[in-house]
């Protein structure tokens, strides 16, 4: 696992909002904060970005639901997304009213 980190941690994506306008964009974080939940530190990563563990959950149960067919698995789909892109949007507008985009 730590080498699978290590090379994570080489491997990063530029972000192109902050490459080219030097702002973050909502997605900012993302990567650092799956490295950081990987590690084993849910705090840091909920620090870094508070929407990685509900976008993994919509992520992990979306592929269980596509296997098991679940009863109310869409309906739970639909409630994680909207979950997630209210964390995201949420923490955004913080990030802006606190000036923290650099």
């Amino acid at each position: 696992m730590e080498k699978i980190i290590e090379w994570l941690n080489n491997h990063m994506l530029t972000c192109p909002s902050k490459h080219f306008f030097h702002f973050d964009c909502p997605g900012c974080g993302l990567q650092r904060s799956v490295i950081a939940l990987l590690e084993g530190d849910i705090v840091k990563s909920f620090q870094l970005y508070p929407a990685t563990i509900p976008i993994l959950f919509c992520l992990f149960f979306t592929a269980l639901h596509l296997v098991f067919k679940f009863k109310h698995g869409a309906a739970v789909i639909k409630g994680a997304y909207i979950l997630a892109t209210s964390v995201i949007v949420v923490s955004y507008i913080y990030k802006i009213i606190t000036h923290q985009l650099v």
